[in-house]
């Protein structure tokens, strides 16, 4: 059974792809319906559908910037629109079909096929996934594991010079200049990372203790042995003397 999701901000429009989704196959199940996208935004924070029907043209936030706030983006997103000359931005904005309103039956034969599909393949990524996982935390030599961009990196301590934050984002910089950007926050980062060699002294950074050059006590900044210079919070300054 495919749950689904719709998003869309008029009712009629709703109530037709709600109709033709659920009478087209009892494969499927439309398990919420919005109207209103920060609603609908909410919704997809806390639960993971089978895929997202979105619609484009919304008066309060377009479908395309819906996709760029969603944080929560494991489960495929099918556009829906009157308007034809999005195709192209549609596939561009990692959507894995585009279906004009109103939608025929055989467009939307070939959108499930695609859904099942892209989730055969995303279930057998998790599956595998989870066995690396649990591997590494038998491990002697454990590492540190960071899911981005469709790959799992392993990494050690001893390779991460600090995290940044960028909003719903944390941004990692390694000791040889690379940088790698995450759909997390620094908090769940924080979480991560081992706090025997890491600590956030700011609310927008985490450092490798083990990398500090200097510490300026009157200017309220650490410098790296890269020659990053990172602000300490006053909120921060005391514990992290005290790990110091």
């Amino acid at each position: 059974m495919l749950e689904v999701v719709l998003v869309d901000d008029e009712t009629k429009a709703l109530q037709s792809l709600s109709w033709e989704l659920t009478n087209f196959s009892n494969e499927i199940k439309v398990v919420a319906t919005f109207q209103d996208p920060f609603e609908a935004l909410g919704y997809l924070e806390k639960h993971t559908p089978d895929c997202l029907f979105l619609d484009i043209e919304m008066p309060t936030m377009d479908g395309f910037q819906f996709i760029q706030k969603l944080i929560n983006k494991e489960f495929p997103v099918v556009i829906t629109t009157a308007y034809n000359q999005y195709a192209i931005k549609a596939l561009k904005n990692e959507a894995i079909d585009y279906l004009l309103k109103p939608i025929d039956s055989d467009d939307l034969k070939e959108t499930i096929k695609k859904i099942k599909k892209y989730n055969l393949k995303h279930n057998t990524t998790e599956r595998l996934e989870k066995i690396l996982m649990n591997f590494n935390s038998n491990s002697l030599d454990k590492k540190i594991i960071f899911n981005t961009d469709g790959k799992l990196l392993f990494l050690e301590s001893d390779e991460i010079l600090y995290a940044e934050s960028d909003g719903n984002y944390s941004t990692i910089f390694l000791v040889d200049g690379q940088k790698i950007v995450l759909t997390k926050k620094l908090k769940e980062v924080n979480e991560i990372l081992p706090e025997d060699s890491f600590f956030r002294i700011h609310n927008s950074y985490i450092i490798n203790l083990n990398k500090i050059k200097e510490f300026l006590k009157t200017d309220g900044y650490v410098v790296l042995k890269s020659n990053h210079k990172i602000p300490v919070s006053r909120q921060k300054k005391s514990d992290f003397l005290d790990m110091l």
